[in-house]
């Protein structure tokens, strides 16, 4: 009989805290999707408003209170007691010290106090495999686009911990681009859904807003530009309209610059995925991170991959936020293919810079 393994995933990188239940087999060189028993999240999104973004002190403290409550929840959901957990994982970096340190700490807490081991997961690892939670889950190889509020990056990924980096942002991600533009049109943390849903009504040639680096010969991104250039935009608006703020302005014309700023983005994320494919000669597209939620983003890439006989693959769309679930499914993947086993080291580090290529 394959050994089964009950495997509870803990995630507090930024101002998410995620807790989640997978069940997978032991180490068998080979992966097969474990499966997602339960998982349950806090978004301290509302907290954070007051302030127009993530205040680290208070996002580190709120984990505290909530990872427990969170962790018993997901138990009872999955009709599971504390002692039937074999591994407990957690995020280990990329992310704020301090709310790393907290699921950190709890994790190898939990580990010590059930004598069971513990394992350190990569956040953007989570991000790349959550496809395999979905009803459609990827083959490897694939080519990976990353693409969230910190991270945006293009990644050759040929196994469980195999994975080339292709091309990455120099400056802002794709993400901090749509919460900073939504910013600078006075719509409120975080922007980028606002700016996505003013997005619809709008038309997304009415300004001409730059596409940085989108014939550099590579796969790099640059956005920090383009926000610029929304700025600069939004002040000639303004000033033309007479008032004193873009809220001001005709909803129509707000609706017009949010879907130019959204095509902006999505052009250059569009352009630079396919020809990732097309010099790697793969013909599988896995999108992950906050922005892979994105419709307009989805809809582009589904259309342009239908055309060329790629298949797309995202994860489900309450899985990609930052969450549970794809901590325990990297921790599960990644005991089940024997690239890294779990420990019974409780003394941890956090690591709030961690290079995915340098896993």
């Amino acid at each position: 009989m394959v050994q089964k393994l009950l495997v509870l995933g803990i995630e507090s990188s930024c101002d998410e805290t995620g807790v989640a239940l997978v069940r997978c087999e032991a180490a068998t060189g080979s992966v097969q999707v474990p499966a997602l028993l339960a998982h349950a999240l806090y978004s301290q999104i509302e907290m954070h408003q007051a302030f127009g973004g993530v205040v680290p002190e208070l996002a580190s403290r709120d984990h505290i209170r909530r990872v427990l409550p969170l962790a018993q929840e997901v138990l009872i959901a999955a009709d599971c007691q504390l002692s039937d957990v074999d591994v407990v994982a957690y995020t280990r970096g990329p992310g704020l010290a301090g709310a790393l340190l907290v699921g950190a700490g709890v994790a190898c807490a939990l580990g010590a106090a059930l004598g069971k081991p513990v394992l350190g997961v990569h956040h953007l690892e989570g991000h790349l495999l959550s496809p395999f939670l979905s009803a459609d889950p990827p083959q490897f190889p694939f080519i990976a686009l990353l693409v969230s509020g910190g991270h945006t990056q293009l990644m050759r990924v040929d196994g469980v911990g195999r994975y080339v980096l292709l091309g990455e942002s120099i400056d802002d991600a794709a993400g901090e681009a749509f919460d900073k533009s939504a910013k600078l049109m006075g719509l409120a943390y975080p922007g980028g859904p606002l700016l996505a849903r003013l997005a619809e009504s709008g038309n997304p040639k009415a300004y001409a807003l730059p596409r940085p680096l989108l014939h550099s010969g590579n796969l790099d991104f640059s956005f920090a530009g383009l926000k610029t250039a929304v700025m600069v935009q939004a002040k000639k608006m303004v000033a033309a309209g007479g008032v004193s703020l873009f809220e001001e302005l005709p909803r129509a014309q707000q609706c017009d610059l949010a879907a130019s700023t959204q095509a902006a983005i999505v052009d250059v994320l569009l352009r630079k995925s396919l020809t990732a494919l097309k010099e790697s000669g793969l013909t599988r597209l896995v999108v992950a991170g906050g922005v892979g939620a994105n419709r307009h983003l989805r809809e582009q890439l589904n259309a342009a991959c239908a055309k060329r006989n790629i298949r797309v693959h995202y994860p489900e769309l309450h899985l990609c936020t930052d969450n549970g679930a794809m901590i325990a499914l990297a921790g599960a993947m990644r005991l089940q293919s024997g690239v890294q086993q779990a420990s019974m080291a409780y003394a941890f580090d956090v690591k709030p810079r961690w290079p995915l290529d340098m896993l």
